[in-house]
């Protein structure tokens, strides 16, 4: 079983972010105190209290005090009992930081003695774009940040990075992280939100669109580059040393139960998804009074089988043409074998053995390949 912690705080706004937080720091403490007391309501949602992996994201979770995570993992290890994650690996605790809150030797110590693994909000290594993204630290603060940490005893180390704003810079960025030379690597595509500075300048004609080809560019050189250097790229936006997959994430890609707490956590008992509130006050309010924070979604066939296809052909693993019979109670095969045809001669599917995975150039089109096998 697995187990998402939403820390809804940032220093400041990121210009391209439309995750759920808050700036107002002074919430921080008594909304910790709430997701406490949602531990406490909700430990036995999970069919067993066995975790495997605890993940601490946000948000900026880097942003908690000492106290605070002491309430939350005490919390924790009251309700829940750690055991050995896949491959009988210890079980993973991750928590997200920004460079800039990783300057302080003490705090860094401090951090270690709650989590194994950081991940760690690079982004960029480029000044200029930075300030652009208005990020919190500056390019050297972003470098110091990964030799810092490990300093801290954090051998298991993650970065990420955005693509899609210069091929100059793009290039820049690929070659710091490989001297960095840290064990995973997630990287995403700029996208740009209405409800972000981004969006709301692209919408006044202050930005242009992001351009779809130089992000496909910029993607396969992404993966020619870390896969030449020895990363296995599992996952459509992931990348690994052997053995090193991000276990709470390659849980949610193998739709493992999870418990999410705090505003906006979503959860998945294998059934049904559960979502909260992404507003602060009211989450505190309704944890507080015993009302209810949450809307849940009974999932049908069909839904499993789509979220199926949306999250597993995203991964080296692929989907599994017994689960997808199991949940749509017929042969997936027999039902799209148009479809998978067709994906197949357009070079962007394999159909082997008893999975569907996509190939090199499918990868480019993840979605839409899973959008074209959805069924009703």
């Amino acid at each position: 079983m697995h187990l998402y912690l939403h820390i809804p705080f940032c220093k400041q706004a990121c210009h391209y972010c439309d995750f759920h937080f808050s700036t107002n720091l002074s919430q921080k403490r008594p909304l910790v105190e709430a997701m406490v007391r949602e531990i406490e309501q909700r430990h036995a949602y999970l069919p067993t209290n066995k975790l495997q992996t605890i993940y601490f994201g946000g948000g900026t979770p880097s942003l908690l005090t000492e106290a605070e995570l002491d309430l939350l993992v005490n919390s924790i290890h009251q309700h829940f009992t750690l055991v050995d994650g896949f491959n009988g690996q210890p079980p993973e605790i991750t928590l997200e930081a920004n460079p800039d809150d990783l300057a302080d030797p003490v705090r860094l110590a401090m951090l270690r003695r709650y989590a194994n693994r950081l991940s760690i909000g690079i982004q960029t290594f480029d000044e200029s774009t930075l300030r652009w993204m208005n990020r919190a630290h500056n390019a050297n603060e972003a470098k110091l940040a990964v030799y810092r940490a490990r300093e801290a005893g954090f051998d298991n180390l993650s970065i990420d990075l955005i693509y899609g704003v210069s091929d100059s810079i793009w290039s820049r960025d690929l070659e710091q992280a490989l001297t960095l030379n840290v064990p995973h690597i997630s990287a995403y595509n700029l996208t740009i939100e209405p409800d972000t500075a981004f969006g709301r300048w692209l919408a006044k004609g202050k930005l242009t669109a992001v351009d779809e080809s130089l992000s496909a560019r910029q993607f396969t050189q992404l993966s020619s580059t870390l896969v030449d250097a020895g990363y296995v790229h599992y996952e459509i936006s992931n990348f690994a040393k052997p053995d090193q997959y991000a276990q709470h994430n390659s849980a949610y890609w193998q739709r493992r139960p999870y418990l999410g707490i705090g505003p906006s956590a979503h959860s998945y008992d294998g059934v049904s998804r559960q979502h909260n509130v992404a507003n602060n006050s009211l989450y505190s309010k309704g944890i507080n009074t015993g009302t209810t924070i949450a809307e849940r979604e009974i999932l049908t066939a069909a839904d499993q089988v789509n979220e199926y296809l949306l999250t597993g052909l995203r991964t080296i693993w692929g989907c599994r043409l017994s689960e997808l019979d199991a949940m749509l109670g017929e042969s997936f095969l027999s039902k799209q074998a148009p479809t998978i045809s067709k994906l197949q001669q357009t070079g962007w599917l394999i159909c082997a053995e008893n999975d569907l995975k996509l190939t090199e150039s499918g990868k480019l089109f993840a979605d839409r390949v899973a959008s074209e096998l959805f069924v009703e």
